[in-house]
């Protein structure tokens, strides 16, 4: 929902298919780049995050790094936080992002059950 937000705000079209591994270079700078760093840290596998680091690490400023890093590990720890917890959506969260949800196929996820219809 924060990246479609922001997208919005800055005026940037947001594809967000690619959180579904649908990365394309349009809208977000350096998508492929991020999105295979993402995932190398959250399938922790030294190998694949070794090789992402250092190809991100080209396209990006120390600044930039970091920041992704931050949010990179800000949202595994809320998303794990809730989902072990068992949180669910309340409703104006989940009113707001009833459509984002539905285009993602995040029922799909097992964490999806802690969201009732």
């Amino acid at each position: 929902m924060l990246l479609r937000a922001s997208g919005e705000i800055s005026g940037t079209e947001i594809d967000m298919s690619a959180v579904n591994g649908n990365v394309t270079r349009d809208g977000i700078p350096h998508a492929a780049e991020l999105v295979s760093f993402t995932e190398a840290v959250m399938r922790n596998d030294d190998r694949a995050l070794d090789q992402a680091r250092a190809e991100l690490r080209v396209v990006l400023s120390d600044e930039e790094f970091l920041d992704t890093c931050a949010v990179i590990a800000a949202f595994n720890v809320v998303d794990r936080i809730a989902d072990s917890t068992g949180i669910p959506l309340d409703d104006l969260m989940k009113d707001a992002t009833a459509e984002m949800r539905a285009e993602l196929d995040l029922g799909r996820f097992r964490s999806s059950a802690n969201t009732p219809d």
